[in-house]
C-alpha cells in the first residue's frame, strides 16, 4: 500500500513529502509534535493530545496554524487515505520556512505542517507485551524545557539506540540525584517493593504523557494504592513491577533494568491489568 502524506495544504504521496531546505524544524528544530493511537480508524485520547499540541505550540510562540476542526479533518482525513485501522497517526509543526536566523522570522511567516499515518500489528505488539521488554539506564542530558513535546529530540535518540545497541526497548534517564525522569520516548512506573504505583510528578519538568495522565484515571477508579513521587534506579531494581506508558507502547511491562531482574521476570498482575484497562478504555472513547 502506497502511504499519502499531508504537506502543507496538500496530500502527496509518501516519497514526494518534502518541506523546504530552510524550514526552521530543520535547521532549528524549532517545532514541535504529536502522536495519536488509532483505533479502528479512530483517534484515541484525542482531547488530551489536542490540548498539549495547542500548549507545546503556545510554549514556543508558534502560531497554531489552523483551526481545531480544521485540524481535527486533516488528521481523520490522513488516517482514511492511509486506510490505517489500528496505527498511528504523526503531526509536525514548525514555526516555518523562512531565511536562516536564529530570531523568530516575521509574523506573516506560516507554520509547516505535516501529518503521516501508518499500521501498527496490534497482535504482535501483545505478544511483547505478554512477555515484557528490558530496559537501560542513561545520563539525562536533554534541555531544561523536557514538559514541551519539541522535535529536538537527539538526546533521546542517543539514549534510545543506547538501548538497541544493549538488546533493550527502552532507556530510563537518570537525572543528577540519580532519579529516574522518563524514558526515551515513555513515562516511567514501577510498583514499589512496598506495593505502591509510582511515576514521576509532571512538576519536575517531565512530559505530561497523555496516556499516563488517561492511565492515573483509571488508577484512581480501581483504588490502586498510588504516589505520584520519583524513584531511583536501585527502587526500580527492587520493585515488584515495572512498566512504561505511552500512545504507541499504551502500557509496556518491563521485566529487567540494566539485566536486574524486576520482581520475577515476568509481567506483573497490575500492569497486565492496566494494560487491559487502559486499551479497553482508549477504544471506547476514540473518535
Amino acid at each position: 500500500m502506497s502511504r499519502v502524506a499531508y504537506v502543507n495544504g496538500v496530500y502527496r504521496p509518501h516519497r514526494d513529502a518534502v518541506v523546504h531546505v530552510e524550514d526552521r524544524g530543520y535547521q532549528f528544530a524549532d517545532g514541535v509534535y504529536e502522536v495519536w493511537s488509532v483505533f479502528d480508524g479512530r483517534l484515541a485520547n484525542f482531547d488530551a493530545h489536542m490540548t498539549r499540541l495547542h500548549r507545546s505550540l503556545g510554549e514556543l510562540k508558534i502560531r497554531i496554524p489552523m483551526t481545531r476542526e480544521a485540524l481535527t479533518q486533516v488528521l481523520r482525513e490522513t488516517v482514511r487515505r492511509n486506510r490505517v485501522r489500528d496505527g498511528l497517526v504523526y503531526i509536525q509543526v514548525t514555526r516555518g520556512t523562512a531565511r536562516r536566523d536564529h530570531v523568530f522570522p516575521g509574523e506573516t511567516t506560516a507554520p509547516s505542517v505535516v501529518v503521516t499515518a501508518r499500521p501498527m500489528d496490534l497482535r504482535k505488539a501483545d505478544a511483547v507485551a505478554k512477555k515484557g521488554v528490558a530496559v537501560i539506564t542513561q545520563p539525562d542530558i536533554r534541555w531544561g524545557r523536557c514538559d514541551i513535546k519539541t522535535v529536538g529530540l537527539l538526546p533521546n535518540v542517543l539514549a534510545k539506540q543506547a538501548a538497541r545497541e544493549a538488546g533493550a526497548a527502552e532507556a530510563w534517564m537518570i537525572d543528577e540525584m540519580g532519579l529516574v525522569t522518563e524514558g526515551g520516548s515513555t513515562n516511567a512506573w514501577i510498583v514499589d517493593e512496598h506495593g505502591v504505583l509510582r511515576t514521576r510528578d509532571v512538576q519536575a519538568n517531565i512530559l505530561r504523557g497523555c496516556t499516563r495522565a488517561a492511565l492515573l484515571d483509571l488508577v484512581r477508579e480501581t483504588g490502586i494504592s498510588f504516589d505520584e513521587r520519583a524513584f531511583t534506579v536501585e527502587e526500580a531494581k527492587k520493585a515488584k513491577e515495572a512498566f512504561y506508558t505511552a500512545a504507541s507502547a499504551w502500557v509496556m511491562p518491563v521485566i529487567s533494568v540494566d539485566g536486574a531482574k524486576v520482581g520475577d521476570g515476568k509481567p506483573g498482575e497490575i500492569t497486565k491489568r492496566l494494560r487491559r484497562l487502559y486499551l479497553d478504555r482508549a477504544r471506547d472513547e476514540a473518535i
